[in-house]
């Protein structure tokens, strides 16, 4: 058996309507995807999907060269290839000895991994409405982004409301709860909501010392992404409960291996589509401590590019046990999404990756006190609140996005917002 060729086609997927709007200030993009099509001299055929603007690795064009006219057994376990490629090869080679991914992978553990419904941080109404739509979908989790602009408890009560008693919030503030001392009272008062159940990286992983004292007085679990702190110093230093893991596929398995002689459980964070959250299934089905919900962000999508689209009940989704990953590519759908050539091209000249026009927004931050922060991008603002230059959790804060109206003033203050957040005190 050898690869005769591989194809890669490069795939737009309209993200749902609201998250349309949610995404486009910070990971719209991600709605853009490199599929990978590896044919093998027998005619077999494997598939693979990359975020090309968020995966741990994208699939460099010497890789694609290096595997053509291999031994795909040879090269699968080579992380080097990048996300698609790998994923591809190993559906191949399932497909080719009629087995399933995961029986390549190690014993299985279980039939049924836990799947979480995923969203960048919006408004209370619209948080609440993703919920809903969560829990009519089959999901008893779901992860968030809660972030210093805005009301944090307010997000989380306008949830609360509206999901029944065993459904859990993982919650993702990147660090941006600053310190352990001003962490503390803002973990406290969203405990109150007995839905919470997880903090990842409420403060810098970097700060053992905060992370340890902050551990000791919360009820809650907290996830750090795996090697920051090392692995041996945070076991010593009993900062986490748990880890985050994502990465190819050998350096998943070491993780998760090395998770379970610690006994911590972790979620796997493979970002993507319909492949990317079967793929990710599938090492959840050989992992034994990776019992908390995955995050693939599967929700996003409006189109899973399967001919089945995934179904979850009871919080998990069943893992085939047919050849390869289980999943028939749906190519109508990848003929619809495809992006064409000639908008390729320009991209291509410029040796870049194909992307969405960057919006032109102005996300403004008002206090009650009348007090604001412009910023010019989302991404600004992490290392901001981080850094203590704005407050950690102000009650009724709220977050104005301010499209581009054609005016002097506004552009004016996009110009200034996009160097550095903008304060009117």
């Amino acid at each position: 058996m050898r690869v005769k060729s591989i194809e890669r086609i490069i795939v737009d997927v309209p993200f749902t309507e609201r998250q349309l709007r949610v995404t486009e200030r910070e990971v719209g993009n991600w709605s853009i995807l490199e599929l990978c099509k590896v044919t093998a001299d027998s005619g077999h055929v494997g598939w693979g999907e990359t975020v090309i603007h968020y995966t741990w690795c994208c699939v460099p064009d010497e890789a694609v060269a290096r595997v053509i006219g291999q031994n795909p057994i040879s090269v699968m376990n080579d992380d080097s290839l990048g996300a698609g490629l790998q994923m591809a090869l190993f559906d191949l080679v399932g497909n080719i000895l009629e087995v399933p991914v995961h029986q390549l992978m190690g014993r299985k553990v279980r039939d049924q991994v836990p799947l979480s419904w995923w969203s960048i941080d919006a408004s209370p109404a619209d948080w609440a409405a993703e919920a809903k739509d969560a829990v009519a979908n089959g999901y008893d989790s779901f992860k968030l982004k809660p972030r210093p602009w805005w009301d944090i408890v307010e997000q989380i009560g306008a949830i609360d409301a509206v999901v029944p008693r065993s459904f859990k919030l993982d919650l993702d503030p990147n660090g941006t709860l600053k310190d352990a001392e001003s962490a503390l009272p803002v973990i406290q008062q969203l405990e109150a909501f007995e839905t919470v159940a997880i903090f990842e990286t409420p403060i810098p992983q970097h700060d053992i010392e905060g992370n340890r004292a902050l551990r000791q007085q919360i009820r809650s679990s907290i996830a750090m992404h795996f090697g920051n702190p090392p692995f041996l110093t945070g076991i010593q230093e009993e900062v986490c409960d748990g880890y985050v893991i994502g990465a190819g596929k050998s350096e998943v398995i070491r993780q998760g291996l090395l998770s379970a002689e610690a006994d911590k459980p972790f979620w796997l964070q493979l970002v993507g589509n319909g492949l990317t959250t079967t793929w990710a299934g599938h090492l959840g089905a050989v992992l034994s401590h990776a019992t908390w919900p995955a995050i693939t962000c599967l929700n996003l999508y409006s189109d899973h590019l399967l001919v089945d689209p995934i179904v979850v009940a009871d919080g998990h989704h069943s893992i085939s046990d047919g050849p390869g990953l289980g999943v028939t590519v749906d190519q109508d759908a990848v003929d619809r999404y495809r992006v064409q050539d000639e908008d390729l091209a320009s991209f291509i000249d410029k040796d870049e990756l194909f992307a969405h026009p960057q919006p032109r927004i102005i996300s403004s931050i008002t206090y009650p006190d009348g007090n604001r922060i412009h910023m010019g991008s989302s991404s600004q603002g992490y290392g901001y609140f981080i850094e203590g230059k704005g407050p950690t959790y102000v009650e009724g804060v709220t977050l104005e996005i301010r499209h581009d109206d054609g005016s002097t003033e506004w552009d004016d203050l996009f110009q200034r917002a996009l160097q550095e957040p903008v304060r009117e005190d």
